[in-house]
């Protein structure tokens, strides 16, 4: 998901937008392994600090002390975050830019903390994800217009398209990191966590995740209507963004068990797909 929103946001959004960007093929390369190494390193120290809490949310999924050594995944978390720190900072000097390094190195941090820390804490570490997830927008927007004047090929301000998918991002991340919460509750109760769901209760966050999702709704309904003079804009958003949507508000309203709160899970998933695929339509 990480690779198609960074590619779809260069070779779909921007480009649609502009007749020259800053950012050649070469290091945008550099700039999505760079991104995507610190990501894999953030999963790897994100499973070593779950170890116990996966035993009861995921016992079937988690593979550290089965098939993988924990002191394993730790040289393989160190590896990649160097390499990942050592690309971001390399296409940040290259490009001329090299206070963007700043984004590799406190990214890498704050995924360590958030792992072992951050997490635990209601709505915290909910936030720092999504603020995370957000940032590889930002990342490729940021790396391709550093304070400079390109001529666009549209009327419509790229910097709202651009806000309007990082509040996408971060919205649909944001509800699923608090459904995620709910559905593992379990285990989280074991390592004594303070999230949502343990300090108000899984109905009144499930609730919280409700009304987010329907000012989501809202949103989307708004996007819809600016839209209705566009044909393929209008009908795509329809069908792959507003009904979803819809169907997500019936499903957290009945959610009851893990099980209904796991695919909620997926059905987030499917609709942050649909909305990041939705930047083909600028293209085409």
């Amino acid at each position: 998901m990480v690779l198609l929103t960074m590619v779809l946001t260069k070779y779909a959004l921007l480009e649609s937008y502009f007749t020259n960007t800053l950012l050649t093929h070469f290091n945008f390369i550099i700039l999505t392994t760079a991104v995507l190494l610190i990501t894999a390193s953030g999963y790897i120290i994100n499973d070593i600090f779950d170890i116990e809490t996966d035993k009861i949310n995921k016992p079937n999924k988690s593979f550290l002390n089965k098939e993988f050594s924990i002191k394993k995944a730790w040289s393989l978390y160190i590896l990649l975050s160097i390499f990942g720190l050592i690309l971001g900072i390399f296409v940040s000097f290259v490009m001329e830019i090299p206070l963007n390094s700043i984004y590799f190195i406190a990214t890498s941090i704050i995924l360590f903390f958030y792992s072992k820390y951050f997490k635990k804490i209601a709505l915290i570490g909910n936030l720092i994800v999504s603020c995370l997830c957000a940032l590889v927008i930002f990342l490729v927007y940021e790396f391709e217009f550093i304070g400079t004047n390109l001529e666009s090929n549209s009327k419509i301000s790229s910097d709202f398209i651009i806000a309007m998918y990082l509040v996408f991002s971060l919205t649909i991340t944001f509800i699923r990191e608090i459904i995620k919460d709910i559905e593992d509750v379990n285990g989280d109760l074991k390592i004594k966590a303070s999230t949502l769901p343990i300090l108000i209760g899984r109905k009144r966050t499930a609730r919280i995740a409700f009304f987010i999702s329907s000012i989501m709704f809202v949103f989307t309904l708004i996007i819809l209507q600016a839209t209705k003079n566009t044909f393929f804009f209008f009908w795509y958003i329809l069908f792959f963004i507003c009904l979803p949507l819809l169907y997500l508000l019936y499903k957290i309203w009945f959610a009851r068990t893990k099980r209904n709160y796991g695919s909620i899970s997926k059905i987030l998933k499917i609709i942050m797909f649909f909305g990041i695929l939705s930047m083909l339509l600028f293209r085409f």
